[in-house]
């Protein structure tokens, strides 16, 4: 099945440059475009695609209170925002993630790499990749004094506090599987309780969460750059 995707972003070349990078692949479907945050609250309601590739800084309604709109009022099937931006370090974007968005990107990414992202949101995958996104969440989380404990937390065993610890510095499923000398499927199991546990849309919520009750302390700023 393709991934449906919209894109909402106010310059009709970013636009035009998406879709042409898209149109190379088969299983992705463009079914619109908005030119600001208002549009895309509309066309999503709409068109329920997949995935809505979100620009942040547009006139009007601006892409971190669209996601807040389009998530607060996601139905089955569910769509999934996916934030662009062409700054590495927006505070806007911390606020996109914590209004639910399900992960960043850069709009000078390599094609190769914007394809790939699309395809693991539209699976309802958060996009933890490139590394990035975690930097981004350190910075701003540290300069946000922690709020208390969440309760969810008490509900985690310690297995899955270790499990989200690693989560939170960014391991993927298969990193976390060889650190804790466990199988890549139980770390799958571990990380669907921990969402369900927390009441969390997917990964990003989740290290979001580990951030802002202090359960995680940012650590100095990375200065590596994307990775795949």
């Amino acid at each position: 099945m393709s991934v449906r995707v919209l894109i909402a972003d106010d310059q009709q070349l970013i636009r035009d440059g998406f879709r042409m990078i898209l149109a190379t692949a088969t299983d992705i479907d463009i079914v619109g475009e908005a030119s600001n945050g208002a549009e895309a609250v509309s066309l999503t309601r709409e068109l329920r695609p997949d995935v809505v590739l979100m620009d942040i800084r547009m006139p009007g309604l601006d892409g971190i209170e669209a996601t807040r709109r389009i998530l607060a009022h996601n139905h089955e099937p569910k769509t999934n925002v996916l934030i662009l931006t062409t700054f590495d370090l927006d505070e806007y974007v911390y606020d996109a993630l914590r209004a639910g968005a399900s992960g960043f990107l850069l709009k000078d990414v390599p094609a190769r790499q914007l394809v790939a992202a699309i395809r693991t949101v539209g699976e309802g995958d958060a996009l933890l990749s490139p590394s990035i996104t975690r930097r981004l969440i350190e910075e701003f989380s540290a300069s946000r004094a922690p709020v208390a404990p969440a309760p969810e937390l008490d509900e985690l065993t310690p297995r899955e506090l270790e499990v989200l610890r690693l989560i939170a510095a960014g391991k993927t499923n298969g990193e976390i599987a060889t650190e804790l000398i466990i199988g890549e499927t139980t770390v799958k199991t571990h990380v669907t309780r921990i969402l369900m546990k927390l009441g969390a849309r997917d990964r990003v919520q989740a290290v979001v969460l580990a951030y802002e009750t202090g359960l995680v302390t940012p650590g100095p700023p990375r200065t590596t750059g994307p990775s795949g």
